[in-house]
C-alpha cells in the first residue's frame, strides 16, 4: 500500500500533498518534504495527527514550529514534535 500512495496518481496522496501546500513558504518547507519522505513511516495514529494539523490555520501552525506557542491539544502537539525532531535532529 505504501508504494501506490507514494504515486503521485494516487488521489489520497494528491490530496495531502495539496493540503500540505500552504499559504506561506515557511509551512511549505517543511510540511512537503515531511509528508513525500517520513508520512509513510509513521503509524496509522501520527498519520490522522498529521491530517487533523493540515485542518488549523496557517498562523497557528506557524507559531507551533517556530516555538512560539504550543498547541492545546496533545495530539497537535504530538505531530508538530515530530515534525520538529525530524527538522532539528539532536
Amino acid at each position: 500500500m505504501q508504494d501506490t500512495l507514494r504515486s503521485s496518481e494516487n488521489p489520497e496522496f494528491k490530496r495531502l500533498w495539496w493540503h500540505s501546500r500552504r499559504g506561506m513558504l515557511e509551512l511549505d518547507v517543511l510540511l512537503i518534504p515531511f509528508l513525500e519522505e517520513a508520512y509513510l513511516d509513521l503509524d496509522a495514529g501520527d498519520q490522522a495527527r498529521y491530517e487533523k494539523l493540515l485542518t488549523c490555520e496557517d498562523t497557528d501552525i506557524f507559531e507551533w514550529f517556530m516555538q512560539r506557542s504550543r498547541p492545546e491539544d496533545a495530539d497537535l502537539q504530538r505531530i508538530v514534535d515530530i515534525i520538529l525532531t525530524r527538522v532539528q535532529p539532536d
